[in-house]
């Protein structure tokens, strides 16, 4: 087989899997390992995949944003274990910041609850909680309905004027050399704020299907988050050697 059929075949088995092995590659093709990696690092920098200690992962592009009722009913199951493992992470007397998204609306949920105070651009914090113990502030501004979320200068203000203990942020994409995007940059906006005004850890919540997603604007280098939520599926989809080099760390969920 010649090598552009063979990372034809290996591109092939990335969009059918999501991931792949070298090891596994090495064997299907009858290849040497040394030339498997050359093929993914030759892939990676047409930006076809991403590398992993032992692989590599599809990358995937989010040019568009699909709205938040879609997203909703999507995969509720992990939403919930992952906002349940986040909650976890909260003490009673913190303030949060936290985001726009389907993942944090779970979050919201579960904190409604809870003796903290939450700082938030989620508009569903308003339509859809009656909280009991917690103490709720919407960030005001321009309301964007495929998010559900509020964004723009009266949002920047107010976060401008708050400092929280830390962070939970929902994103659209999770790239390990890009880093976590989103497609609009007012979210991404809201997002960066929200973690330049946060002065402890900041909590990514993500199902392994933002793995290997690259959007249109940078909402976080990983480099800045401490902590990944996830579902156990992304254990296949990432390098945890390359994450934990950053700092990042991982925590895996069972639904």
């Amino acid at each position: 087989m010649i090598p552009e059929d063979r990372r034809e075949k290996i591109l092939l088995l990335l969009r059918q899997l999501g991931a792949v092995k070298v090891s596994d590659l090495s064997r299907d093709f009858q290849v040497s390992e040394l030339t498997v990696r050359r093929d993914l690092d030759l892939m990676e920098s047409k930006g076809l995949l991403e590398r992993s200690h032992g692989g590599a992962l599809l990358r995937q592009a989010l040019p568009t944003e699909p709205s938040y009722r879609e997203k909703e009913k999507h995969l509720i199951r992990e939403k919930q274990a992952i906002a349940r493992a986040a909650v976890d992470l909260v003490e009673d007397g913190d303030t949060v910041f936290i985001n726009s998204g389907s993942t944090n609306l779970q979050v919201l949920r579960l904190l409604s609850s809870r003796r903290v105070r939450v700082i938030t651009s989620h508009a569903g914090g308003l339509s859809e909680l009656n909280p009991t113990e917690m103490e709720l502030l919407l960030v005001g501004g321009f309301y964007r309905p495929q998010s559900h979320s509020l964004v723009g200068s009266f949002a920047h203000e107010a976060i401008r004027r708050s400092f929280a203990q830390k962070a939970i942020i929902g994103v659209d994409g999770v790239s390990q050399t890009k880093g976590l995007t989103t497609p609009n940059e007012q979210e991404a906006e809201v997002t960066r704020l929200m973690v330049e005004h946060t002065m402890g850890p900041v909590i990514v919540v993500a199902d392994h299907t933002k793995m290997g997603v690259v959007s249109n604007f940078l909402s976080l280098p990983l480099e800045r988050a401490d902590v990944l939520v996830t579902d156990r599926k992304t254990a296949d989809l990432v390098d945890e050697e390359m994450l934990h080099s950053l700092g990042l760390e991982l925590m895996f969920v069972d639904p």
